[in-house]
């Protein structure tokens, strides 16, 4: 008899080699990022991390395919990223929901721009409501986005991302402008979601806390400009993952510790 054979993810799903980027300006040219290397497992939750500048919200702007590097190769499950597709959706500290239509119409929206040649309207609405309600808001649907907490709004916006059934989720601060109670409900929800999507996800934030809680791997960068990679750290706290449990264990606390020593003591440019 067979044995079911586990299905092993994917290395290098994600992989940037030797990325350059350089921004040219009135003012001459600004390196922004420098021999830039990373490789990313499939099904992995990674952050970025580092002090304001570092260029984190550019490597996500480079996977998004929104800027392309001046020098070096990006590739996503095998194809180089040539610019913006939507095997990599993206989801925005700013929600950037359309206000004149409601909550399940922005979702509907998404799904329409990647399945409408394949699939009927009966199908697409399936797929809305099956995405409102893996975030929890199917009694939300109806409601504009002016009648909705700003928790709600991006969670409509993880739902609408989720729908187009990305290979890689690329998340840019997404609970940053959020109340301190809310960010941390919806840190819990997205472990919960990320845990049912089995999605890839890339998530650039300045949290230490926040990037511990939620990463399997937290990409530390050093300062601008020419940042860098500076340190990877292997988060390998078991899940699921119950954040008043984690507040006394002694391997978060570490791990914790580590980031905290990163950017305050060996954040410099590295050499």
């Amino acid at each position: 008899m067979q044995k079911n054979l586990e299905i092993k993810p994917i290395e290098k799903y994600v992989l940037l080699e030797q990325v350059n980027m350089v921004f040219h300006t009135k003012n001459g040219s600004f390196e922004a990022l420098r021999n830039v290397n990373l490789n990313i497992t499939q099904g992995e939750f990674v952050t970025i991390i580092g002090h304001s500048g570092c260029g984190k919200s550019t490597v996500l702007n480079l996977l998004a395919g929104l800027l392309s590097p001046t020098d070096g190769l990006m590739f996503c499950a095998g194809r180089e990223i040539a610019g913006p597709g939507p095997e990599r959706a993206v989801v925005f500290q700013n929600h950037s929901l359309l206000p004149w239509l409601t909550c399940a119409e922005n979702v509907y929206l998404a799904i329409e721009r990647v399945f409408a040649n394949k699939e009927s309207k009966a199908q697409m609405l399936a797929r809305t409501a099956a995405a409102m309600d893996l975030v929890g808001l199917s009694h939300a649907a109806d409601k504009r986005p002016n009648e909705v907490s700003g928790g709600m709004k991006q969670r409509v916006g993880i739902a609408r991302a989720l729908a187009m059934e990305p290979k890689v989720l690329l998340l840019d601060e997404p609970f940053g402008a959020l109340d301190a109670l809310t960010r941390a409900r919806l840190q819990d929800e997205l472990m919960g979601i990320m845990a049912k999507s089995g999605a890839t996800a890339i998530m650039v934030t300045h949290d230490v806390d926040e990037a511990v809680l939620l990463s399997d791997k937290i990409v530390m960068m050093t300062n601008g400009p020419a940042a860098t990679i500076g340190e990877v750290l292997s988060v390998d706290l078991p899940r699921p993952r119950k954040r008043l449990e984690l507040a006394e264990n002694t391997d978060y606390n570490h791990l914790r510790a580590e980031v905290l020593r990163f950017l305050y003591e060996r954040h410099a440019k590295a050499a």
